[in-house]
């Protein structure tokens, strides 16, 4: 291909001293950047410093503050053009919104049909998947090796199973920017693995992309340059060579995990407990009992029903005949919203179910009833309940806020705060520090630490060694919906 035609088919943003409000609040200021064919970006910095709204900014998804001076520009076949119009379909934007949609929305198509809607770049897909957009969609899954997944429904899939479909989307849409925003977020190793090695043939092509991302390791070789916002403002823009990072991936501390808590009654215990969800069965014969005072930590590939077990405790699952479900408390006659109020419940599934337009302090506040949503006003015990909890877990100062305005880090930082209302003596957490930088799974970590030591039960789904907390006295290792290890925390 000539030079001519290669840079007919490449896309060019530029934003000069641009600020972004969100809310009435300063979200970005003074943002000078280039993206050029060929550059491979890492976007870096805390929860809130704006790094999803920068990408929205670069998707054209969100227009920049009006102050005269401003300029967001896209360079396509060769003009400059002004406005983000011509260039939309040419973006590709996939981040955590994007997959908490079909979850909110119910689109659980098949996996064929959600890959051939990057083809035809729609949202839902209304005509049938012809022979050249099934071509687009098997040559999409087959890049990231998941075309085993094609014929499944989206929503029956593992959190991690559908980050990888929905970035096979973004590649069927053939686009000439990937704005990949905590593309890791839910992968177990063997899927971070497969992504990594895909971003790292990305640097044959002369398409950009950019990466927001807050772990060390998920830094693929491939990258060029780097970006590090601070608070809404650029602190360093360049190679990524010299990009000071160090301080982004601080260790966390070598704390001696204090005694464990002494063990007490059995809070909830699942008895040759066969699960099925859509047809499929997704557990099968598990045993697990569950008492005050332990922490166990759950992990497994992704798909290996790590989601389904923490949702068959709380009691969205119902277990097959020949098998039991004990919960403490409930007995014939007992509600199960009983037992949930006594839950801490940290889930994905709970950041997409909120509606968008309440507020911190609203979201907080529905804890105390183990509810989405506020259907009654809040008492002035549970106000006080809930200004506790955001007071613990550092979102008391946003708690005006809506959902939509907050980053996804600080959208996790709330459920945590919702979770802690009711004083839980069991908290079930599925991926909990999904999206967060290290300073904030430090300090989570830490609070949760604290819950342990003075008693509670927890469950933590994740696929960090990292973010296994001190306090861990046991691990349950699921493969394909059984039990291969339970027991002892193992060294």
């Amino acid at each position: 291909m000539s030079s001519e035609a290669r840079g007919t088919r490449q896309l060019e943003v530029q934003l000069t001293h641009v600020d972004l409000d969100r809310g009435g609040r300063a979200v970005l200021r003074d943002i000078d950047w280039r993206i050029r064919p060929g550059e491979r970006w890492l976007l870096f910095g805390a929860n809130g410093a704006g790094k999803t709204q920068l990408l929205k900014l670069v998707a054209g998804a969100v227009w920049p503050k009006p102050t005269g001076r401003g300029q967001r520009r896209y360079r396509l076949a060769g003009q400059w053009q002004h406005t983000p119009q011509e260039a939309l379909g040419e973006i590709a934007y996939l981040g955590p919104e994007r997959q908490d949609k079909y979850q909110r929305y119910g689109w659980n198509t098949t996996v064929e049909r959600v890959v051939a809607t990057g083809h035809f770049r729609t949202d839902l897909l209304l005509d049938r998947v012809d022979a050249a957009a099934r071509r687009a969609v098997r040559r999409a899954l087959a890049t990231l090796d998941i075309t085993r997944l094609a014929p499944r429904r989206f929503l029956t899939l593992s959190y991690g199973e559908r980050r990888l479909v929905l970035i096979a989307r973004a590649l069927a849409s053939r686009p000439r920017l990937l704005l990949l925003d905590e593309l890791f977020t839910g992968l177990d190793t063997a899927y971070r693995e497969r992504v990594r090695a895909w971003l790292e043939k990305t640097s044959r092509s002369s398409r950009p992309w950019i990466l927001a991302a807050h772990r060390e390791a998920d830094i693929p070789r491939a990258a060029t340059h780097a970006l590090v916002l601070d608070r809404g403002r650029i602190v360093y823009r360049g190679a990524i060579a010299r990009a000071p990072l160090a301080a982004w991936f601080a260790r966390r501390r070598l704390d001696r995990p204090r005694p464990p808590a002494r063990t007490g009654r059995v809070l909830a215990r699942l008895s040759r407990a066969d699960v099925h969800l859509d047809g499929s069965q997704v557990l099968h014969g598990i045993d697990f009992e569950l008492r005050a005072g332990e922490c166990w930590v759950l992990h497994g590939a992704n798909g290996s029903g790590k989601t389904t077990l923490l949702r068959t405790l709380y009691g969205d699952h119902g277990v097959a005949s020949g098998g039991t479900v004990y919960r403490d408390g409930i007995e014939p006659g007992v509600a199960l919203e009983t037992f949930r109020l006594r839950v801490g419940l940290v889930a994905p599934h709970l950041q997409s179910d909120h509606p968008l337009q309440l507020n911190v302090a609203e979201v907080v506040q529905s804890g105390a009833r183990a509810s989405i949503g506020l259907a009654w006003r809040a008492s002035a015990r549970e106000r006080t309940a809930a200004d506790a909890a955001m007071r613990e877990f550092g979102v008391r100062r946003i708690a005006a806020r809506t959902l939509a305005e907050l980053s996804y880090g600080q959208s996790r930082r709330v459920l945590f705060a919702r979770a802690a209302v009711g004083r839980p003596d069991l908290w079930l957490l599925d991926e909990p520090f999904s999206g967060l930088d290290p300073p904030t799974r430090a300090a989570l970590l830490r609070a949760l630490e604290r819950r342990a030591a003075r008693g509670a039960a927890l469950v933590i789904a994740t696929h960090h060694r990292d973010e296994w907390p001190l306090m861990a006295t046991h691990e349950l290792e699921l493969r394909r919906g059984r039990i291969v290890y339970r027991g002892r925390r193992r060294e």
